[in-house]
Formats: C-alpha cells, structure tokens, sequence
C-alpha cells in the first residue's frame, strides 16, 4: 500500500501534468489572438505551410470544427441498446480528430513515429500531409476548404461516391467550415507580419 508521502507525490505529478496541457484559445474565431495566444502554433502550422503547401487557414478551420482546440477531444460515446455505454463512436482523437488507421499511415508514409494525436505541431502536420493527399487523390484544391472537410469526414472513397449527399447536415457544417475559412484567411492578412517578427521567440523557445 502507497504511503501518503507517494500518494502525494503522484497528485503532485498529475497536477503538473495537467498544468502542461495547451489550453484551448480565448477567442478562437480570430485566427490572429489564437496565434498571439499560442505564438508556437503560428510557427507549427507555418511549418505545415512549408512542408505541404496547405494555406494555413484552411487546417486551422477544420482542426476548429473537429476539437475546439482541444488536445484531448474525444468523439462522442456510443451506446449500447440506447443507454448502456459501451465505448466511442470512432476512435478519433486529440486536436485533429483523427483516427488510430489514418494516424498509423500517416506516421508510416512520413516517418514520423513518434508522432502523438494530442501534439498540436504533430496534429497540424497530419491535416497538412491529408490535405495535400485529397488533392492527390480526388484532385481537391489545398485552398477548397468546403471540399477539404468532407473528405475529412467522409474519407476519399467517401468523397468520390459522394456520400455526403446523404447528409445534410454535414453539407451545412461543410459550409460553415469554408466560411470560417475565408475569415481566418482575411484575419490572417492583417496579422502574419506581426507573428512573423516573432522569430526571436521562436529562436529561444522552440
């Protein structure tokens, strides 16, 4: 049995644990405070940029969408003859969402196997390396973030026998993704050369 002086070192390292954890942004409908907010999620998803060629707001609406920025999102429970629990719906996870499958290949394809779901620059990078494979394989622009999403959410079989037809209300969050889209990209205009001048923080803090 754990004596009270382990039993208060292990809540202490909870507690620390927890205290570690990125906060979800104040004001997460203007791109600009999220980044002022999180000055390294400006330099991960500028990374993002780089590496895949993804406009950043295109990501940052559906990550929006998918979690609220939260790093332990989960989906929501199902249940077994309507009330007992038994299990999630999907098992998405973290900032993106995305599921073990999918988050297996892309730490295959990109060699990033260290790579956790609850890591914002790891989850900004696995929507980058999906939006730049949508493109590839349903020949989806990078900056179509309507069509972005529901691939996304429907997968690119999905997508290309066009089963969000079937779902309506999908369409409408669909919409609501590009809408927020085209705001974090005009937001995004008046602000990045402000964030830009932060290289000496990233110099010291990255």
């Amino acid at each position: 049995m754990p004596s009270c002086k382990t039993t208060l070192v292990i809540a202490a390292s909870v507690l620390l644990l927890a205290s570690c954890a990125t906060p979800p942004p104040k004001n997460p409908e203007n791109i600009c405070e999220i980044f002022r907010e999180h000055r390294d999620w400006y330099f991960a998803a500028k990374d993002t940029r780089e590496r895949w060629g993804v406009p950043i707001h295109v990501p940052m609406s559906m990550m929006y969408q998918e979690s609220s920025f939260r790093h332990d999102a989960l989906p929501p429970r199902d249940y077994l003859l309507g009330f007992i629990p038994w299990g999630r719906v999907s098992t998405a996870y973290g900032y993106s969402q995305a599921k073990t499958m999918t988050w297996k290949d892309y730490m295959r394809e990109t060699g990033n196997s260290g790579a956790d779901r609850d890591d914002f620059d790891d989850a900004i990078d696995f929507m980058g390396w999906f939006i730049f494979k949508t493109q590839k394989v349903n020949r989806v622009s990078k900056w179509d973030a309507y069509s972005q999403y529901l691939n996304y959410h429907e997968g690119w079989g999905g997508f290309k026998h066009k089963s969000y037809k079937k779902k309506p209300w999908l369409v409408k969050v669909a919409r609501k993704v590009d809408n927020r889209a085209r705001r974090y990209s005009s937001q995004l205009k008046s602000c990045e050369k402000d964030l830009d001048h932060g290289w000496l923080w990233r110099l010291f803090f990255d």
